[in-house]
């Protein structure tokens, strides 16, 4: 169990406020047990998870835009993930596989809608199958069924696509993500407060947390749970708390098919193992449409959707950031052709010919981007599994990106756990 370095408590948000329920043994009056920063599908997962293993535990969740799941969680391409990619032994491994189950099911039992398509993973050059076939052990390893296919048994499943070879995934599969995330605040039974961004955070390790949001209001909490995604590190950093790594944003932009016919199901490359984003593929959604992305650039802002959008204050903190420089000079070739597919079109429309040989640029209509909250240390590691953080009457999650949605009810539990834990200590 980690644990960030922790500095003094700033500010006076204790002071403010009058409380609504019990006190402690301080005679401080606290509004909740257990305050969860981030209405995406972690933090409404983790107020599910906490509220299921310990009835009565009163939660608040606090998200500054209007609804749940405005960022990564409603911006992503919908698929369930296999566990396929990730190392044995490693959280992202163990919560997709189960996760992967766990979405289905719970999908299933509230009448979300979802599918289990399954996936084909497609070498298009001889480079590429070594790294297809360690898929098929790392596959096997995650204790995950993969069937190996020849070029000729490609069309059996794509009849559009070419290549090599490929692997079939039959776990994968798709639902709607944000359905998901509305279920998880309704089941939770927390109190959701939406519109309610944090500007001012005072943790007192004998009290608990204070936090006034932009309307002014204080909520006073005996733990908190930062499940801020985008803003994780700013929130660790306002707690008290080193992070020890920066949110770096990485905007993956996405195309959808005008002749969707094209594709049956989910289509990937071979993804390079050194690098955390899986290529350009092309996933058919729960509502019959293809999306065709993400590829992978630095975004200008946290929340930068577009070229046009810059923040330059965050900017400032990626391009201070020692990582982020170790980042560019060791990847900058891989960086300079997602730089292009984001510029020219045609470069897209080529990356994508490699899988589907009969698309063309008029094929390919503009869709909503995403970007990815991606963790960062120092040295310019790029932190390639979640990251689970603890101080002082807090816990942090400090990189959740894919497959974070797939493995959302694991990780809720696990974080849940370590709030209880904290809690059960306070009491």
């Amino acid at each position: 169990m980690e644990r960030v370095r922790t500095g003094a408590a700033h500010g006076s948000a204790h002071g403010g406020a009058q409380g609504r329920t019990r006190g402690g043994e301080h005679g401080t009056a606290y509004d909740c047990d257990v305050l969860v920063i981030g209405g995406g599908i972690v933090g409404l997962s983790t107020a599910y998870a906490i509220t299921r293993a310990a009835p009565g535990t009163r939660v608040t969740v606090l998200e500054k835009e209007p609804g749940p799941a405005r960022h990564q969680t409603g911006r992503n391409s919908g698929v369930i993930h296999s566990g396929v990619y990730y190392r044995p032994g490693s959280l992202k491994a163990r919560y997709a596989v189960r996760g992967a189950a766990e979405m289905v099911k719970f999908c299933a039992e509230y009448g979300i809608a979802h599918a289990v398509t399954g996936k084909l993973i497609v070498a298009t050059d001889r480079a590429e199958l070594p790294r297809l076939h360690a898929l098929v052990q790392r596959g096997r390893e995650n204790g995950i069924p993969v069937r190996e296919l020849g070029a000729a048994q490609i069309p059996e499943y794509e009849p559009e696509v070419r290549g090599l070879a490929a692997i079939h995934v039959g776990t994968t599969g798709v639902c709607d993500y944000v359905a998901v995330a509305r279920q998880l605040a309704r089941a939770s039974g927390a109190e959701i407060r939406y519109g309610a961004e944090v500007r001012h955070i005072d943790r007192r390790p004998d009290l608990g947390v204070a936090v006034r949001t932009s309307s002014g209001n204080v909520i006073r909490a005996r733990v908190m749970v930062n499940c801020a995604g985008l803003h994780c590190d700013g929130i660790a950093r306002m707690t008290g708390d080193d992070p020890g790594m920066r949110i770096v944003p990485f905007r993956g932009e996405y195309y959808e098919l005008a002749r969707p016919e094209l594709v049956r199901g989910l289509v990937y490359p071979v993804p390079d193992p050194a690098f955390p984003f899986l290529g350009v593929h092309l996933t058919r959604g729960i509502d019959g449409s293809v999306h065709v992305g993400p590829n992978a650039v630095p975004a200008l802002a946290r929340e930068g959707y577009g070229w046009g959008v810059v923040h330059p204050r965050e900017l400032g903190g990626t391009l201070t950031w020692p990582g982020s420089w170790r980042i560019a000079r060791r990847h900058w070739r891989y960086g300079a052709g997602e730089l292009r597919r984001s510029l020219s079109k045609g470069a897209f429309t080529a990356a994508v010919r490699r899988l589907l040989p009969g698309v063309t640029e008029g094929d390919l209509v503009a869709a909503p981007a995403g970007v990815r909250a991606q963790a960062v240390l120092a040295d310019g590691t790029l932190v390639d599994d979640f990251l689970i953080r603890e101080g002082a009457c807090a816990v942090h999650v400090l990189n959740a990106p894919s497959p974070a949605a797939t493995a959302a009810l694991p990780i809720g539990r696990e974080v849940g756990r370590r709030a209880l834990g904290m809690l059960g200590a306070a009491a």
